[in-house]
């Protein structure tokens, strides 16, 4: 008969009966219960499933192609079958046989974490093909039967707590109880931090800590814990260094960290003010390291009125009331600090203020000299406050307010309100020209600054440096010696208690260098052209020859200069003055005019040839030996010898002459004779 919701028309297709191919497990105790999974196909709407001719007491189908079934009880081997609307299937044999039921008797760990994954021991009676461990419903993650009296098995993930059992081919054994246990939670420890040597003791709050077996600050164990409830746990700090995380490891899990700080000893390096009225109530700040969870500061042994923790290295703290020098410590988790002194003081006393004038504008830094200055608050221009640094108890610098006329400088302490000190506002210089405006990089030149509002004038600036020396004459010029520089323009400034002028520009010069002149030499009586070449020539003033003046020079280029020499004698240094300063020297010589005294021999040949020796002085620079206007050859033996090769000319008396840089030799008398005649 077809079943309900078949196609009964005249096109509808027989539906298949149910076909069962496999059955796991294919054995089970002849007393039943056994659940068993069969595969296959076609099995919706089945109707029976039968152990031979036994119904299963109950059965599933979870999809057209499995059903699990409950065994029914039996003996032997019998075929299990499925009935459907379209029929009954094959049968598959399923044996009834004589095996022990499993029997659990313990479980280790019995908790785990919600997230399953621990390794769970089982220990009972009856294990061996063990084919199913289930903690509740869900099966374990993965087993494995050690021996008919243990398995290990890989927990679920789960919440709460179930029964672990074991299923075999005997059926299924009892079950234990299995907790699946929240992973804990830190949420604070307290205090956060303690000692490098450890042995304070910490609260850690929380959730889920029942049953904590560990308590770690980073990977060191707690030196002892005691778990108070499942929201609190004590432990003992153990030695350590730096910030680490401390967390909780339960059956559950291991916590999250929460940040346990590893503190030295606090250490003070400075009280700020270091000073203050005997009735206490004024507040200092603390600096050092280590401060953080301070418990106490202490002035002396008065603990402060108040304090406040702003950093590990800083705590402001309102001082007690107290008299004369005392310590001021901190006490805080890593122990107590090095003392600093404080001392309770009258008000400030103020004895010069220097300089005592200064900008309209301010700006400028004065130095205030006097005693009590420790924990200054305020300087006063008048009623204005004005930036500055305490430099010690007798000093204070302090940058002036912008203000006008005369006005009362005085310093407040925690002390008090010094007396005042007149301190007067004047009008800044104006500086409008500089002469000379160029000199040498060398510097040490004069020049006069122009200008206003000079008197008083504590400096003039040549770009960065100050000048050498200067004199204010009036309140309209300075006179001041130029300080060295390098090439280029730099600005000129004046500064005076009323502030720095405006600029003038100088231009520091070159010094001028010489390589060569060219000639190298020429006569005593002077009057040769030279040709000098180097650099930085221009602006030249002078060219001496020695210290005796060109008798003029031109100015071609900054690397030329032409000049005619004066008269001179010997070998002088040519050097170049220019605004810059003065060259280097290149060698001149001056050279004497030749003279000969005798010609040997007197008589020669009409042919050339002959060598003919000249005596005199001056011969050294000789450049030319002539016979009448006849260059002839010629050797320079020394300043007093020149031999020459006279060349050919007609009978008679000639003058030789000799021609150097000093000029023209007197001449000498040679006379050629004409061979004999046959």
């Amino acid at each position: 008969m077809p079943y309900a919701g078949a196609d009964t028309g005249p096109a509808a297709t027989p539906a298949s009966p149910p076909v069962i191919s496999s059955v796991s497990p294919a054995a089970g105790p002849p007393g039943g219960g056994t659940l068993v999974t069969l595969n296959g196909n076609n099995f919706q709407q089945a109707a029976v499933v039968r152990f031979g001719t036994a119904l299963a007491p109950s059965f599933t189908v979870n999809s057209a192609t499995q059903i699990t079934a409950v065994s029914p009880p039996g003996t032997g081997s019998v075929q299990i079958t499925v009935t459907t609307p379209n029929g009954t299937s094959n049968g598959v044999p399923f044996s009834y046989v004589g095996t022990p039921a499993p029997v659990l008797s313990s479980l280790v760990p019995n908790q785990g974490p919600a997230g399953g994954g621990n390794a769970v021991t089982i220990t009972g009676t009856a294990l061996s093909g063990a084919t199913a461990v289930r903690f509740g419903a869900t099966n374990a993650a993965s087993f494995l039967v050690a021996s008919a009296t243990q398995i290990v098995a890989i927990a679920p993930p789960g919440s709460g707590s179930v029964q672990v059992t074991v299923t075999t081919p005997g059926g299924t054994s009892n079950g234990l109880t299995y907790s699946f246990t929240p992973a804990p939670t830190v949420s604070s420890v307290s205090p956060n931090q303690g000692p490098g040597g450890g042995g304070n003791t910490v609260i850690i709050t929380g959730s889920a800590l029942s049953g904590a077996t560990t308590v770690r600050f980073g990977s060191t164990n707690a030196s002892s814990f005691t778990v108070v409830s499942s929201t609190q746990i004590t432990a003992v700090a153990p030695a350590g260094s730096g910030s680490v995380q401390v967390t909780v490891t339960t059956p559950g899990g291991t916590s999250n960290g929460v940040s346990y700080t590893y503190v030295g000893a606090p250490s003070l390096t400075s009280v700020s003010p270091n000073q203050g009225p005997p009735a206490g109530g004024n507040t200092v700040t603390l600096a050092g390291s280590g401060l953080s969870g301070a418990t106490s500061v202490l002035f002396g042994s008065t603990p402060a009125t108040s304090f406040t923790v702003n950093s590990a290295s800083q705590i402001t703290a309102v001082a007690p009331a107290g008299s004369g020098s005392v310590q001021v410590t901190v006490v805080a988790p890593g122990g107590t600090s090095n003392g600093v002194g404080y001392t309770y003081t009258s008000a400030p006393v103020l004895s010069s203020v220097s300089p005592n004038q200064g900008p309209a504008a301010g700006g400028n830094t004065v130095t205030l000299t006097g005693s009590g200055f420790t924990g200054v608050t305020a300087v006063l221009f008048g009623s204005t406050a004005a930036v500055f640094t305490f430099v010690s108890p007798t000093q204070i610098t302090a940058i002036a307010p912008a203000g006008s006329g005369t006005v009362q400088v005085t310093v407040v302490t925690p002390g008090g309100t010094s007396n005042g000190v007149s301190y007067t506002y004047t009008a800044g210089p104006v500086l409008t020209s500089i002469s000379p405006s160029q000199g040498s990089v060398n510097g040490g030149n004069t020049v006069i600054l122009t200008g206003s509002g000079f008197t008083g004038a504590t400096a003039v600036t040549f770009g960065f440096q100050p000048a050498v020396s200067f004199t204010v004459g009036s309140s309209t010029q300075i006179t001041a010696v130029v300080p060295p520089g390098s090439a280029g323009a730099v600005p000129v400034t004046v500064t005076t208690p009323g502030g720095t002028s405006g600029s003038v520009t100088y231009i520091y010069l070159a010094i001028p260098a010489l390589t060569s002149a060219v000639p190298s030499r020429g006569p005593t009586s002077g009057g040769t052209t030279v040709t000098l070449t180097g650099s930085g020539l221009l602006g030249a003033t002078s060219v001496l020859f020695g210290s005796t003046p060109a008798t003029s020079f031109s100015v071609v280029s900054a690397t030329q200069i032409t000049a005619v020499a004066p008269t001179g004698t010997g070998t002088v240094q040519i050097t170049v003055v220019t605004p810059g300063g003065t060259s280097n020297g290149v060698a001149y010589t001056y050279v004497p005019v030749p003279v000969l005294t005798s010609v040997v021999p007197t008589l020669g040949p009409t042919s050339a040839g002959a060598t003919v020796t000249l005596a005199g002085s001056g011969l050294t620079a000789t450049n030319g030996v002539r016979f009448g206007s006849t260059l002839a050859a010629f050797t320079v033996v020394s300043d007093g010898l020149v031999t020459a090769t006279a060349p050919a000319g007609s009978p008679g008396p000639e003058f030789i002459t000799v021609t150097s840089p000093g000029g023209t030799s007197n001449p000498v008398i040679y006379t050629r004779v004409a061979a004999p005649g046959i």
